[in-house]
């Protein structure tokens, strides 16, 4: 198993991911490829603002929090279809145009 050394910026306390400005991954993708391999995830940023995340395949998706179950009231959902007579089968009405011909 290799050691990986990590410098200031990237500490390895952030359960979330370790911070990771795009030059570092880009001069040392080695060096992070290999931290990927072990476990470990970054957070990557782009001038300090954070744009993407860093994980090894087999890591867990994050759940998102329910606050709350979702609920549907009114709306779309309150509306039934009403059949009406022009809601025949086809058939039906191709017999009755059938009979008007003869």
């Amino acid at each position: 198993m290799s050691h990986v050394c990590y410098d200031k910026h990237m500490s390895i306390s952030d359960p979330q991911g370790e911070s990771l400005s795009q030059r570092e991954l880009r001069n040392e993708s080695g060096r992070v490829l290999r931290a990927v391999s072990e476990g470990h995830s970054f957070v990557l940023t782009n001038r300090g603002t954070p744009v993407g995340r860093i994980v090894p395949l087999d890591a867990p998706a994050p759940t998102l929090p329910i606050a709350r179950p979702a609920r549907r009231v009114g709306g779309w959902a309150a509306l039934s279809p009403e059949r009406s007579e022009a809601d025949r089968p086809m058939t039906q009405i191709i017999d009755e145009l059938r009979e008007d011909r003869v």
